[in-house]
């Protein structure tokens, strides 16, 4: 018999099939894309009160999709890179729904339509709508959602509270790695930041996805952090979670982690190159400051720093964390909406 990833079990124990109908949904991607997807996810759980909402993705991204509220289980699928996933190992029979959310196809929409769903909706699809491609991605599924008649927030992006404690509450959280080496910023501003921020009094803890441990290590060294001022080797997500949930401010490039700040209310500064913040950033809000030099875009999966990313000097992003932190002390930010930082 085959099994699928459930809210009762994450790692897989109810049978497969049921007597709902299920809307699979793909969208097998990273944690800042999950994220992004959430207000399209919630739109489509309203849409389809009566159905088994499934939803292709990485595995270990279960914790996080089940916390949204928007899925019922975890359909385990994952290709390298940004690839599209194998989903012939689906289990019973063809979903009544299949929602393609991973990209424009026809890869991603071809993969659904081999499972023979009774409905398919996707960009690449013959009653889809046309591809959006300079939208912010939040905006861009929701949209797409609307064209097939599902009304969908791209504002509903919240998260409830984490039952877990956090491992450093009230802190700055500064993680300084990136998916690709094009939008990390260099180890030795960051580590300058960091110096800045505890000169000024503020507990900062540094902390770094798997395979960034040499990473998070030459920033704490440069910057003095020490003991649980490091935290490396990649955190469980429900600590992770609940470490950004609690935490004063967050510090980072355009990475999985400023979508969990936004996704938890938590103030953040994000460290926009090679993509545009208007494309990937924060929502318009006084509490999430995008520093962003306009240019060109760049190649977001390059190997170097991208040009753009290194015009961001060390002065302002440690000038915007510190305007955040002193409005966190004091009372509640107001005033006009403004993201974007040039």
């Amino acid at each position: 018999m085959t099994y699928e990833v459930t809210d009762r079990d994450q790692h897989g124990s109810e049978p497969a099939g049921g007597h709902r109908p299920r809307v699979l949904v793909l969208r097998a991607l990273g944690l800042g894309d999950l994220l992004a997807g959430v207000p399209a996810l919630r739109g489509i759980r309203r849409a389809f009160p009566g159905h088994r909402v499934v939803l292709a993705q990485p595995p270990g991204l279960t914790e996080l999709a089940l916390a949204t509220g928007a899925v019922d289980s975890v359909f385990p699928a994952e290709a390298p890179g940004r690839g599209v996933p194998d989903l012939a190992h689906w289990p019973g029979p063809p979903p009544d729904v299949a929602i393609d959310l991973h990209g424009n196809g026809p890869e991603s929409r071809d993969a659904l339509a081999a499972l023979r769903p009774r409905r398919l909706l996707a960009h690449a699809g013959p009653d889809g709508p046309p591809w959006r491609g300079h939208a912010n991605e939040r905006d861009r599924w929701c949209a797409f959602l609307h064209a097939y008649g599902i009304p969908a927030d791209p504002r509903d992006l919240r998260l409830p509270p984490p039952a877990t404690p956090s491992p450093a509450p009230g802190a700055v959280v500064v993680h300084p790695g990136a998916a690709s080496g094009s939008r990390q910023w260099p180890a030795e501003r960051f580590a300058a930041v960091v110096r800045c921020l505890s000169a000024a009094g503020h507990r900062v803890v540094l902390t770094g996805g798997p395979g960034e441990d040499a990473l998070v290590r030459s920033v704490a060294e440069r910057s003095g952090r020490h003991g649980d001022d490091v935290l490396t080797g990649g955190l469980p997500f429900g600590q992770l979670s609940a470490l950004i949930a609690g935490a004063s401010l967050v510090l980072s490039g355009d990475t999985g982690l400023a979508h969990l700040a936004v996704a938890h209310g938590t103030r953040s500064v994000t460290l926009f190159g090679p993509v545009s913040p208007r494309l990937w950033g924060p929502p318009p809000s006084p509490d999430h400051l995008a520093l962003w030099k306009p240019g060109p875009p760049g190649d977001p999966h390059g190997r170097t720093p991208d040009a753009r990313l290194l015009r961001i000097r060390t002065g302002e992003v440690a000038a915007a964390c510190l305007m955040l932190l002193r409005d966190v002390r004091g009372r509640p930010r107001t005033g006009p909406e403004a993201a974007h930082v040039h």
